[in-house]
């Protein structure tokens, strides 16, 4: 079924989005990647990234190949996606103390240095940062928004790769969505 929006993936960083990005493209919805980005330790699927999507700011002329396809756009860059066009945003939730979890395990395990803030306060930062990009969401009517719970997946992906067949076309493939889902990948937990 050929789709006339763009299919968005967003949320946190560690929420799932590489997950939800997984499961869309094993359905059918073919993803705007460049591959730059290898699979490693914390992501041995793959991330599933456009490069330029970092540069939304100044370069939004790669959303014309968007259309039709699956992008993972950060959270704090959804505000830069133009009113121009439609969207369907599968929005991903996770526990944020697993989120400030696993970014911490990432940045060790790549011996980076992190911040400097607690994550209680990084936590808050987090919250106020998902408040604000749901009131934007929420006030475009170009913009159409399922948010899913990463916990949900890990419970049942069933049901959730129905949820997301049903949001983006009843076409998709459920069961090879299903199949995507890897529990045993979910390392961090609160």
């Amino acid at each position: 079924m050929p789709r006339d929006f763009t299919t968005i993936v967003s949320g946190l960083p560690r929420s799932g989005t590489s997950m939800a990005m997984q499961m869309i493209v094993a359905g059918g919805i073919a993803p705007l990647t460049d591959a730059l980005r290898a699979p490693d330790a914390d992501n041995p699927r793959g991330y599933f990234e456009l490069e330029r999507v970092k540069s939304l700011r100044t370069d939004k002329a790669w959303l014309d190949e968007a259309r039709g396809k699956v992008v993972k756009v950060i959270h704090a860059l959804v505000p830069e996606l133009p009113d121009d066009r439609p969207y369907r945003v599968v929005f991903l939730e996770r526990d944020l103390r697993e989120v400030v979890q696993s970014q911490a395990t990432m940045l060790a395990r790549s011996a980076k240095a992190g911040g400097a803030l607690p994550p209680e306060r990084l936590m808050a930062i987090y919250g106020q940062q998902l408040a604000q990009v749901r009131a934007w969401l929420s006030a475009r009517a170009n913009f159409a928004v399922l948010e899913v719970r990463h916990a949900d997946f890990m419970r049942d992906a069933a049901t959730q790769a129905r949820a997301i067949a049903a949001f983006l076309g009843d076409d998709l493939d459920v069961a090879a969505m299903t199949a995507a889902v890897d529990p045993s990948l979910h390392r961090n937990r609160a």
